[in-house]
């Protein structure tokens, strides 16, 4: 699918939005991931995640759900990451796909929008017919080919994974210390006494990490946000923390020694904007955990007669020379672009139709 300013493609499995270029000012950039081995024949025994792995994809439910829930087993990160979608169509800018879910009986519709003369990807899904708890997430992945400046909406509370990301036993490597928790991404403890910066990557080669960053649900609007000032540009996602409450921050570089990462997926950034207790999965984040004991809730109850909708809004757009990272982004009285302010004050303005966050149809 195509618009003036966005040429995108997506994978029938399991819905992945990549590769995806943006034609930003007057150059074009290609922010979005795609894994080394997307040509590859992978070992028996993969989940179709794996072969897909790119870009951006709908979690539902978000996590690796190792453990079932419920008579329920779904797939790592779920159906909707694994599954073959159904094309419904394609017209005026919008894709629209479907899928039947089996793991827990239900129906996903999934609808990506363009607009002229805008750099940016509108995300809509729809889940119908399902009932009972649910975590889920919008998985976007950034490769970082410059060095990134992270920053994101104020967090009200700030974690590393508390069970080990990876083991050494098994080919992987962490560095931050599990369980750290933080209050600024610039200092965040590491397993060697030391710390790490988070607001700068690509950083820490050779290893795999995982944090989670809790929203201020009191809010409307939400970001998160990096900036590449040797290329130019930025990109950002916009949401609404009072449906996806948390942000997991995944640091891919090369810590995977294993089939099929074998230390290539490296300079990855996750920025998965989620309703979720880590990647823990359903059975995790829909019971009692230590954050939705602080009153932050990590699953959400789903009622087949009402729909859950969820809406991500993706954009990219060029920054003067001196910009540096995003300090704060805001709606204008107008609600049909945003003002993103650096730290050191310079400013530009960005069209975006942000009522399109809490609405429920795509006119």
């Amino acid at each position: 699918m195509h618009a003036s300013r966005v040429k995108a493609f997506v994978t029938p499995m399991g819905g992945h939005l990549g590769p995806v270029t943006f034609t930003c000012g007057r150059k074009k950039v290609r922010p979005f991931s795609v894994a080394p081995w997307a040509e590859e024949k992978l070992p028996p025994g993969s989940p179709p995640l794996l072969k897909a792995l790119r870009g951006d994809f709908f979690c539902l439910p978000f996590g690796s759900n190792a453990a079932p829930y419920r008579g329920e087993q779904h797939p790592p990160h779920g159906e909707t990451a694994n599954a073959t979608w159904k094309l419904e169509s394609l017209q005026d800018g919008v894709l629209h796909a479907s899928l039947r879910t089996r793991a827990r009986p239900g129906r996903v519709d999934k609808f990506i929008r363009l607009r002229p003369d805008e750099a940016t990807i509108y995300q809509r899904h729809v889940i119908s017919g399902m009932s009972g708890p649910m975590a889920f997430g919008q998985h976007l992945m950034l490769r970082f080919r410059s060095e990134g400046l992270i920053s994101t909406s104020r967090f009200v509370f700030g974690q590393v994974s508390p069970e080990p990301f990876e083991q050494a036993a098994r080919g992987g490597y962490q560095i931050l210390a599990p369980g750290a928790q933080f209050t600024r991404l610039d200092r965040v403890p590491r397993l060697d006494g030391h710390w790490a910066d988070l607001s700068r990557y690509p950083a820490r080669r050779g290893y795999e990490d995982l944090v989670i960053l809790v929203a201020d649900m009191k809010r409307a609007l939400a970001w998160t946000a990096v900036v590449f000032p040797e290329e130019g540009f930025l990109g950002f996602t916009l949401k609404d923390p009072r449906v996806l409450h948390q942000t997991v921050l995944w640091h891919s570089n090369g810590g995977r020694h294993y089939p099929p990462w074998n230390g290539r997926h490296v300079d990855v950034l996750g920025m998965e904007e989620v309703t979720a207790y880590f990647d823990y999965g359903i059975a995790k984040s829909s019971g009692p955990n230590p954050i939705s004991a602080l009153g932050y809730p990590t699953s959400v109850r789903l009622d087949p007669k009402q729909p859950l909708v969820v809406n991500t809004i993706f954009a990219v757009a060029p920054i003067p020379r001196g910009f540096d990272r995003v300090a704060s982004i805001a709606a204008r009285r107008s609600n049909d672009a945003v003002t993103v302010t650096s730290a050191n004050g310079r400013k530009i303005e960005v069209p975006v139709d942000l009522p399109f966050l809490q609405k429920s149809d795509l006119s």
